[in-house]
């Protein structure tokens, strides 16, 4: 392997391989142990970080990008909201609403859909009450998952109105969707972590009104995994808030996917290197990959729903003047040259 020989043989770099059980009290450190950190390490994070912002498995509900829900057929709303004649806009979630032949096929589907199973060395991940893939709530019954994440209740649906009910009846059922991230161009389907395999999840989840043409930045899954709640506990420069000498780099910080955990990783390498230096390291445009990743897991990101993610274009500030079909081959070539002007204007941080 051609960086394992680069590294061994470096004249600056000595590797030991031996277990860390504990994060160190004094000097630069990056912890990048990937999916499967040993229980004492994780303990020692856990101590670090607190007992709630690292999480051992992922429960992944899926990502759609906002441009591509129907809101013809949606609503914004909070429960028990009232909105106003003026706003269709009054809450913090998208409501795509279901009849009840709508919702009773839809959980019989879900019932009925292939899963993909766990992996012999997950297969004791646990199923926590706030994780239950929505399959599984499915198969417990018809109507838990209208006693559930998809309850109708105290939402008022704005294309069914009566004359007792002007602002709209609640719906038999709905599905919800949260806002995922500042710029607001990510929603997560709340409650829908799920083991369905993707082709039955695109194809099913289109079925719900208002995704018929839904795009999915990410779909939905349940693992072992070990990865922190890094919007929550590292700052800008991938440092623990409460202990500056320690980094996290890779997929123990929330990134999905071999190319973003290394993106991640030559980040935080480039900045303890500057720090070393005593030099300011200036993070790459948000416009581009590597810059809207690094804000994603540094901050913008919804702390409270971060899961794991891989880069996508609805991390990227939207370019709303340009039309929908040109839009991935606008945000590539403003990122290309972002990139340009930003690796022009920095100097190189000598190994």
């Amino acid at each position: 392997d051609e960086v394992q020989r680069t590294l061994a043989n470096h004249p600056n770099i000595e590797i030991v391989r031996e277990r860390v059980d504990a994060l160190p009290d004094a000097g630069l450190t990056i912890v990048a142990t990937g999916p499967l950190t040993a229980q004492t390490l994780a303990e020692s994070i856990v101590q670090a970080t607190g007992e709630d912002r690292l999480a051992f498995f992922d429960a992944i509900a899926p990502i759609v990008h906002r441009d591509s829900i129907d809101m013809s057929k949606c609503w914004i709303q909070s429960r028990w909201n009232k909105r106003t004649e003026a706003s269709n806009e009054d809450g913090d979630y998208i409501n795509c609403p279901m009849t009840k032949e709508q919702y009773e096929t839809f959980v019989q589907a879900l019932v009925d859909g292939e899963k993909t199973e766990f992996k012999e060395w997950e297969a004791d991940t646990p199923y926590f009450d706030g994780c239950m893939p929505i399959e599984v709530m499915a198969a417990r019954g018809v109507e838990t998952l209208r006693y559930g994440p998809m309850k109708g209740v105290g939402l008022d649906n704005p294309y069914d109105t009566t004359e007792e009910h002007p602002q709209g009846r609640w719906p038999y059922a709905v599905v919800q969707l949260r806002q995922d991230n500042k710029l607001g161009t990510l929603w997560n389907m709340v409650g829908f972590q799920t083991k369905l395999k993707y082709g039955a999840q695109v194809e099913l989840f289109r079925t719900i009104p208002g995704l018929e043409n839904a795009e999915f930045a990410r779909l939905g899954g349940l693992h072992r995994n070990t990865f922190i709640n890094s919007p929550m506990v590292l700052d800008r420069q991938l440092r623990l808030r409460n202990a500056g000498h320690i980094r996290f780099a890779g997929q123990i910080t929330g990134c999905e996917g071999y190319v973003e955990s290394a993106a991640i990783g030559l980040m935080a390498g480039l900045m303890a290197a500057a720090e070393h230096r005593g030099e300011d390291w200036t993070p790459p445009p948000p416009t581009t990959a590597l810059g809207a990743l690094l804000g994603h897991v540094t901050g913008d990101a919804e702390a409270e729903t971060f899961q794991p993610m891989n880069v996508n274009f609805g991390l990227f500030p939207p370019l709303h003047e340009v039309k929908k079909k040109q839009r991935k081959e606008a945000y590539t070539a403003r990122a290309k040259a972002d990139l340009g002007e930003w690796l022009a204007s920095r100097e190189r941080v000598p190994a």
